[in-house]
């Protein structure tokens, strides 16, 4: 609808644009959402953590957004204020840079006959826990002034949501803390918000991001030393979860030995809050499965599998398209001259 409003139309929202951007003013009715929220596949349905929750906001603020966000980024990225090791929703990066630095630091150490231990971690809720006032303090560090930081500070404040199911609507909910969902600005101000988490590790250990998927690997010889450097790395990074209002999810975090020795060697014991990371055979990082020996074997047998379901329901359909026709020697098609 907005693509093919008029020449006037269009001087008229962006004028709306302009007083929303230079009065400082913003709509009421741009900081509600509706959550329709949709079963992940595979998950119990009676219990409501195993729902995705999908944002409806209003599409006249989605498009200020954009204009917002371009602005936005393009600041970030000239100033080069993100982290290079930040791939997610940048341009000309993608998970293949976190994927290929990944195995490249593996097969690496191969080729040393040395360890690499990796730690993989999951932020608990990590969108909804946002710190707002953080992201603001984070916009005035980088020495933005002006509309831009007093625009965001009104897209995130008083943000009110309602959930529907079928055709019946929730109460309206206010939303004290966190970055909306379903937004482009969103995702921005996420990354600027976790970026400093790069800040506070040592130069020993490795670490990559996607978003909120990161990781940190530690390489050597000697197990004690890399256990040691881990540790050290998951104390600093716990701190600036404190002080930044993100928290690790424990039962999720986990730890892969990547090593092709032979010879008995101990698995390293790391603690996050207390608790011991579990040590894990194989992990699924990005979409791809990497196992301790770098076969792929796990990612292959995985990926056959979901194509034999999706070449069952092909063999289905075709079976039923192909028994719905009529030979060619039936009566129907005798004496016509185009099939």
């Amino acid at each position: 609808m907005i693509k093919h409003l008029s020449n006037s139309s269009l001087q008229n929202l962006l004028h709306l644009y302009n007083r929303i951007w230079h009065e400082h003013c913003f709509p009421s009715s741009w900081q509600q959402a509706i959550i329709i929220p949709i079963p992940k596949p595979g998950k119990d349905p009676s219990n409501p953590l195993n729902y995705r929750p999908i944002a409806l906001t209003n599409c006249l603020c989605k498009l200020m957004e954009k204009m917002v966000n371009k602005r936005l980024v393009y600041y970030l990225e000239h100033n080069k204020i993100l982290s290079p090791f930040q791939s997610g929703f940048r341009p000309g990066r993608c998970t293949i840079d976190n994927l290929l630095a990944l195995e490249t630091d593996i097969r690496t150490t191969f080729l040393k006959r040395q360890h690499l231990v990796a730690i993989f971690f999951d932020i608990e809720k990590a969108y909804d826990r946002t710190w707002r006032y953080g992201i603001l303090q984070d916009l005035f560090n980088c020495n933005l002034r002006g509309n831009l930081p007093i625009f965001i500070q009104n897209f995130l404040r008083l943000r009110q949501f309602r959930v529907k199911v079928g055709y019946q609507l929730s109460d309206l909910f206010i939303q004290e803390e966190g970055v909306p969902q379903g937004s482009v600005l969103s995702v921005t101000l996420f990354a600027l918000k976790i970026n400093s988490i790069f800040e506070h590790l040592q130069p020993s250990i490795k670490s990559f991001l996607y978003v909120d998927d990161l990781y940190i690997s530690c390489s050597g010889d000697n197990m004690a030393f890399i256990e040691r450097q881990l540790q050290i790395a998951v104390n600093k990074l716990t701190q600036w979860s404190i002080l930044n209002g993100f928290t690790f999810f424990t039962s999720k975090t986990s730890c892969v030995h990547f090593c092709r020795k032979r010879r008995l060697h101990p698995e390293p014991e790391i603690k996050l809050y207390g608790q011991v990371i579990n040590v894990i055979n194989e992990v699924k990082f990005l979409g791809i499965i990497f196992d301790k020996k770098l076969t792929f074997l796990p990612h292959v047998i995985q990926l056959r599998k979901k194509l034999d379901r999706a070449l069952n329901i092909l063999k289905v359909l075709s079976e039923y398209i192909l028994g719905s026709i009529p030979p060619l020697s039936s009566p129907v098609l005798q004496g016509s001259h185009t099939v």
